[in-house]
């Protein structure tokens, strides 16, 4: 029996005929794809054609999936370049010091 779902952003589903889950990445209806993001990591776009075309069941994230670990990657993308701002306004204060010295001297 054929289901027929609307892709959701975030939902896992099951292709039952294939014996495969991923992830509705995105959905722009506009040029009507679907990005989808399998288990171990490919990502892939499908029309919403072939998208009706499968049998699917909504299903939870696999055991051992995280969507934390994708945001902690982020965090440590965003904190890195934090620390290269940093570096900088470090040597920004260092050449303020120089100047402070040498209108003192």
């Amino acid at each position: 029996m054929s289901r027929d779902y609307e892709p959701a952003a975030g939902q896992w589903y099951q292709n039952i005929e294939e014996e495969e889950s991923f992830r509705v990445l995105s959905v722009d209806e506009d040029s009507e794809l679907v990005e989808i993001e399998y288990v171990d990591g490919d990502i892939e776009e499908i029309d919403i054609e072939a998208w009706h075309e499968m049998d699917l069941e909504k299903t939870i994230a696999p055991e051992g999936w995280s969507e934390s670990e994708e945001e902690d990657e982020d965090e440590d993308e965003d904190e890195e370049d934090d620390e290269d701002d940093d570096w900088d306004d470090d040597d920004d204060e260092d050449e303020d010091e120089d100047e402070d010295e040498d209108e003192d001297e």
